[in-house]
């Protein structure tokens, strides 16, 4: 299956050493209105892409959603699906994750199976990705919804091994993900042990509240920033500048 335009560009970004820097948004977060002025705020500083999607969908209105978020930003809009349901032709690429930390042959290969088709027809571009959950001091909506258990935090090793399987299965980006609020973020030495396995881009999430956290991450190995829940608080906007900002100087 050859690269498509979406995949080309991160690891174009990569090859020449820049991060990059995504925000997520949640239809269950945010009205339409609100994610639009969301991601126009974001392109303005700088987020590289933005993704919808969550572990639960309580709205009706994906499609919706995510056909005013890509109407308002040139920028592209990137699916990161809670499940098969969570699908839009109006997103330029699917991130096709498989929770490879889990041993849940739903969320492995199940949702992929009913999902395949729709992806077909609907011509977004799925990027396989390994999709790791770490443990971050409290029961992530993830973990709780996917019934697996997070990688353990204090085993680096675990997670690297994890990583290069996925690596040579063929599998684009590894996603080290702590999950939504999470109390503690994916540590520096899982991410330097991951990195030190794989060459594809890491992308780090859940639990980077600000800048500095973003910086650590970042030194540590991480190519791509994920931030989701905290862009929803009263200084959301402000937060996502200054990770911008640091993510820019790298």
């Amino acid at each position: 299956m050859k690269t498509g335009p979406f995949l080309q560009a991160v690891l174009e970004r990569q090859s020449c050493r820049k991060r990059s820097y995504w925000v997520l948004l949640d239809p269950d977060d945010f009205s339409i209105d609100e994610a639009v002025v969301v991601a126009r705020e974001s392109e303005k500083n700088g987020v590289n892409a933005i993704l919808i999607g969550g572990s639960l969908l309580h709205s009706n209105h994906f499609d919706k959603f995510t056909e005013a978020v890509k109407g308002s930003v040139g920028i592209p809009v990137v699916i990161f699906p809670g499940d098969s349901a969570q699908l839009s032709s109006h997103a330029d690429a699917l991130l096709y994750l498989s929770l490879i930390s889990g041993r849940n042959p739903v969320n492995l290969i199940g949702e992929h199976v009913k999902a395949a088709p729709v992806i077909r027809q609907s011509g977004i571009e799925p990027v396989a990705t390994a999709y790791m959950l770490v443990e971050s001091g409290s029961v992530s909506s993830v973990e709780f919804m996917s019934n697996t258990r997070p990688l353990p935090r204090t085993k680096p090793d675990i997670a690297a091994a994890h990583a290069l399987a996925a690596q040579y299965m063929g599998m684009h980006l590894v996603y080290l993900e702590a999950g939504s609020g999470a109390q503690l973020s994916v540590p520096p030495a899982m991410i330097k042990a991951v990195r030190s396995y794989v060459d594809i881009p890491i992308i780090v999430g859940g639990g980077i509240r600000d800048g500095k956290a973003a910086q650590e991450k970042l030194m540590a190995g991480a190519d791509i920033i994920v931030t989701g829940n905290v862009i929803s608080k009263e200084n959301g906007v402000s937060v996502m500048q200054e990770i911008a900002s640091v993510v820019s100087t790298f």
